[in-house]
């Protein structure tokens, strides 16, 4: 798996489907993943269809992520799936900006 790259953030997603709004390669940031979560079906569904609430698996990697150069971000993932979330905390357990990772 790539640890860095690419991606379009968005600030403050209620869904997965703002991640994919299409936008023009410029307006991608750098990424470096710190951390990655695999979550059961269940509750990788629950968090893609409600990003807006607090999460502990967040808050438990908060401390690594942050803007910058490169953004450091959590890879948030369903178990045994390529693509995922890739999140930027905000006040420890919420959703600051995200991007969609395409594995």
């Amino acid at each position: 798996m790539d640890r860095t790259g690419f991606a379009y953030f968005v600030e403050s997603p209620r869904i997965i489907e703002d991640l994919l709004a299409p936008h023009p390669i410029e307006q991608e940031t750098q990424y470096e993943i710190v951390n990655t979560v695999k979550l059961a079906k269940i509750d990788y569904e629950n968090f893609i269809t409600d990003m807006i609430a607090d999460r502990q698996f967040i808050e438990e990697y908060a401390a690594l992520c942050a803007e910058g150069d490169a953004w450091r971000c959590l890879l948030v993932q369903q178990r045994g799936r390529t693509d995922g979330v890739l999140v930027v905390p905000v006040d420890g357990c919420y959703v600051g900006w995200a991007a969609y990772y395409r594995g």
